[in-house]
Parts: structure tokens; sequence; C-alpha cells
């Protein structure tokens, strides 16, 4: 057996892969062209109306560049609108379209049955731990990452 096999970064990694094709079949099936970073990104502009892609990139930990790739290919989509803040003319802010709204809206309890399957493997209880224990490293390990996490 390959010692990776026991390490949390190789797990971490098969399950995120694990994850996003998970995601990406199953959203497609519902007749949505979505990654996992685009629903982030929809959901964090449906909570927050008005934030910039700055703000975005620090809500959902992804770097500012990919971002700015994400945010470019949700407009075209006619998911998320920029408007010009009213306080910084350089600034734009994003909101969700109603198309937006709408996506959120029906794909969030599909996201969440993704959820469900992805911990199939564990019982209830287990997968309350489990998610815990992931969280509780997440958050010890934040600030080692290039786009740490950044909420208020």
């Amino acid at each position: 057996m390959l010692e990776i096999y026991e390490m949390p970064g190789h797990l971490i990694r098969r399950l995120n892969q694990v994850a996003v094709s998970l995601f990406v079949e199953e959203t497609a099936k519902k007749g949505y062209d979505l990654t996992p970073v685009q629903y982030a990104a929809l959901s964090a502009i449906g909570a927050t109306p008005g934030l910039d892609q700055a703000t975005l990139s620090s809500h959902i930990a992804y770097d500012r560049v990919t971002i700015g790739g994400v945010v470019d290919r949700l407009e075209q989509k006619d998911l998320v609108r920029r408007e010009t803040n009213p306080k910084d003319r350089r600034a734009r802010e994003l909101f969700l379209t109603d198309k937006g709204q709408d996506t959120v809206d029906r794909i969030r309890p599909l996201v969440w049955e993704m959820q469900a399957l992805l911990l199939g493997g564990l019982d209830p209880t287990e997968r309350s731990q489990f998610v815990q224990l992931l969280k509780k490293a997440v958050e010890a390990s934040n600030d080692l990452s290039r786009a740490p996490l950044r909420f208020p």
C-alpha cells in the first residue's frame, strides 16, 4: 500500500475530486452548467448583495485572479451583474440577477443532497463529527493558505 493512502492531504484531495465530480454531474443532470466555485460565488453574492470582487474572494477563500474569471463567466451566463459603486467609481458591486437568484434557489437543495451522497459511507453521528473535525482543521490552518477565508 502506498504511504499517501494514510496522509490527510491525499485523502482530502481525493474527497475533493469526488465532490467536484459529483457536483458537476448532478447539476448538469438538472440542466445547469456550474462549477462548485461558481455556486460558492453565487451563494456569497446572494447573501451579501453589493460586495466587491476582493471581498467575494475573501468570503469564499479563492484568489482574486480566479474570482475575476469566475465573475466574468457568471456575468456571461446572466447570473450576476456588476454595478459601479456610487462612493468609489472605480469599484464594482456584485448582485445576483433574477436568473441568478432562481438558480441558487433551485440548486441549493440539490447541493445539500450531494453532501449526503459525499458522506454516504458515514452514519449521521460520524457525518456530524467529520464535519466538525474538518471545520476545526480548516480554521487552524486557514492562515497557511494563499487564499485564506476572511468573513466578518
